[in-house]
């Protein structure tokens, strides 16, 4: 199935509450049931330390994530897509209650095509991408050859550069 002027999209999924693989397959198939939305490639999950942005006492640090990279096309524009990511969200129960808090599922929009947006509530490409190894491994397993709008280089470059 094809969809008329579609995007490709990479999008990164986390979760390290509950049964993480559980939440990371159940947030990838309830893309797929909807319309404008083919998913395409998942990677594979990686087990990864969660990022903490300032020393934390250790009953603080929160679980290990398991996360993964997602690649789709859509026909829906980004802040269709984005409104659809956080539904999928709040469907499996996510909770925001702190920045960089544990979490069921957390859906990031990575790279949108080739589109560069920054409103208050967006920011294509995601602006923490390129310093992230938990969202560069995965996609360069599925989008290696993707290239960055900005900096101009691909996954894999990003990934090799950190």
């Amino acid at each position: 199935m094809n969809l008329a002027n579609s995007q490709t999209v990479l999008i990164g999924l986390g979760s390290n509450l509950g049964n993480r693989a559980e939440f990371l397959t159940r947030a990838w198939d309830l893309l797929s049931n909807v319309h404008g939305i083919i998913p395409r490639k998942i990677s594979r999950f990686y087990e990864t330390e969660p990022f903490v942005a300032e020393e934390l006492p250790p009953e603080k640090i929160p679980p290990t994530y398991l996360n993964a990279a997602g690649l789709l096309e859509t026909e829906l524009e980004p802040f269709a897509l984005l409104q659809t990511t956080l539904g999928i969200e709040q469907q499996l129960g996510r909770v925001r209650k702190e920045r960089w808090g544990a979490r069921t599922i957390d859906l990031d929009l990575l790279l949108f095509g080739d589109r560069i947006l920054q409103t208050e509530h967006l920011i294509l490409p995601h602006p923490r991408m390129t310093e992230r190894r938990f969202v560069l491994e995965p996609a360069a397993e599925i989008a290696t050859d993707m290239r960055h709008p900005i900096v101009g280089k691909t996954i894999l470059q990003l990934l090799k550069e950190l």
